[in-house]
């Protein structure tokens, strides 16, 4: 039954597309470790990583390439030191790579019909993806008495820079792009010490030649590839599985239950399944007579409440961004009062309205400013606060709102959307409840898109449009 109150919410195409499967209860064990294995939706970790590295060596292949013409950039160099890695640093990295290995210099060099160049100065090849340059220097002889015969030491620290001088001057590179930018953390991952450090070491002409990869790497970031989009529509799927067994009466029993209890369960419940989350969930109250639109600190859920939660998953190096709403039934109350199925409208709409005015070649801006006109015209009364998602929850790549910026967002905003990429369509809307005595109530959703190749927008999974019941 919970999986039917939740799949007619779905549109018909996308509910019979592929089954629901549930997951076990917390606690439960199943035989055998195969990627069907409920224990492990997504395979074990050998499998996720074997994935993990396909979809590397595609991006490497297509997206990289591509990014690097259309900003004219000839050269990418991408340094960064342990524990204080490039935020690029997982769009081009593999799934067994965990950080920087003392310093890592990443550089891309476009050979035209040759393709892109990959080296790794001072890293490894990561499965062949880049050629690894692991330049040695001789050391002193050892001490009389020593059992080292080792009579060399990697090159690691500022001798690095004469080794990517060496390997800038056989290219001749047009220009140099370097991960620097006032506005998007993304693309300013070249730390002042590392830039320092190069310029020193490249000269005045070579350094006259640098430029910022702004651009480049923000969308090399949230580029995402059509062979990714059945793991992000399984984890959008985990995702409202979980959410639905939270919001029910397997985890809730009201007057007992409260809001942190939901919260941990859901911890709890990712735990259990291998998975991981990239922020704490949330689990909010909204109750007829309360004193303001959410109720108290960590309160008992009680009959008659609205629920909220927002939620995600990672796994895979993907994340998902989920806000459903539940409705505890009164006592007598088999279904839900006709009024409150009604929140769902102005929502629902406004969500029909993001996704048509989503189109790439557009600025988040510009895609907020069509969308909150169209918004007002049909007098619906929202925010809209979307974003990126993808390699990271709140992604690289443009801006749609943000709760207090309903007038654009500076830079941030300005950036341009791509074919093939992801976003959270994240936003509210308001309306009087007459049930409730016209006290104003707040439908909060989000839910997950992909943009393909085309420049079409679908849904992940689907979209919320009728209550988890909580009985």
């Amino acid at each position: 039954m919970r999986q039917l109150l939740f799949l007619l919410a779905l549109p018909s195409s996308v509910a019979l597309a592929q089954p629901v499967v549930s997951l076990p209860t917390p606690g439960t064990r199943t035989s055998g470790s195969t990627a069907a294995d409920s224990l492990r939706p997504f395979g074990t970790q050998r499998e996720q990583a074997m994935k993990q590295q396909q979809w590397l060596e595609l991006r490497m292949e297509r997206t990289l390439p591509a990014l690097m013409r259309r900003e004219g950039v000839d050269m990418w160099v991408v340094p960064m030191r342990e524990y204080n890695e490039d935020p690029v640093f997982t769009a081009i990295t593999s799934p067994t790579t965990f950080a920087a290995r003392r310093r890592t210099i990443y550089v891309f060099f476009d050979r035209g019909a040759e393709g892109v160049e990959r080296i790794a100065l001072g890293g490894t090849s990561q499965g062949n993806v880049f050629k690894a340059v692991r330049s040695l220097k001789a050391v002193p002889a050892p001490a009389a008495g020593s059992r080292s015969n080792d009579r060399q030491a990697e090159l690691w620290g500022d001798e690095q820079w004469s080794i990517l001088k060496q390997v800038i001057e056989e290219r001749k590179p047009k220009k140099i792009a370097v991960n620097t930018s006032r506005t998007f953390a993304f693309s300013d991952g070249l730390t002042s010490g590392e830039r320092d450090g190069m310029l020193e070491a490249l000269g005045p002409v070579w350094a006259a030649k640098v430029v910022p990869a702004e651009a480049l790497a923000i969308d090399m970031i949230a580029s995402r590839l059509p062979e990714e989009e059945a793991a992000f529509r399984e984890l959008n799927r985990v995702a409202w599985e979980i959410i639905a067994e939270a919001f029910s009466n397997k985890v809730i029993t009201p007057g007992v239950t409260k809001a942190d209890d939901v919260v941990w369960w859901m911890r709890q419940r990712l735990s259990d399944l291998g998975l991981q989350t990239w922020f704490q969930p949330s689990v909010e109250i909204q109750r007829q007579f309360g004193s303001s639109e959410l109720v108290g600190v960590n309160p008992t859920i009680l009959p008659g409440d609205l629920l909220h939660c927002d939620f995600g998953i990672t796994a895979m190096g993907l994340n998902t961004d989920t806000q459903h709403n539940g409705y505890v039934l009164r006592v007598g109350e088999t279904e839900v009062p006709a009024g409150l199925t009604k929140l769902f409208g102005p929502s629902n709409r406004l969500q029909d309205i993001t996704i048509n005015e989503l189109k790439p070649g557009r600025t988040g801006n510009e895609v907020l400013s069509a969308s909150l006109k169209r918004m007002r015209e049909e007098k619906i009364d929202g925010t809209l606060y979307s974003h990126p998602i993808g390699l990271h929850g709140h992604g690289a790549g443009a801006l749609i709102g943000l709760w207090d910026y309903q007038d654009g967002v500076p830079g941030r905003g300005d950036h341009t959307i791509v074919p093939n990429m992801w976003y959270s369509i994240e936003l509210q809307a308001t309306m009087p409840l007459p049930e409730w005595n016209n006290q104003r109530v707040r439908s909060a959703q989000e839910e997950d898109v992909i943009i393909d190749a085309a420049g079409k927008v679908r849904w992940a999974f689907g979209r919320q449009s009728t209550f988890h019941v909580v009985r």
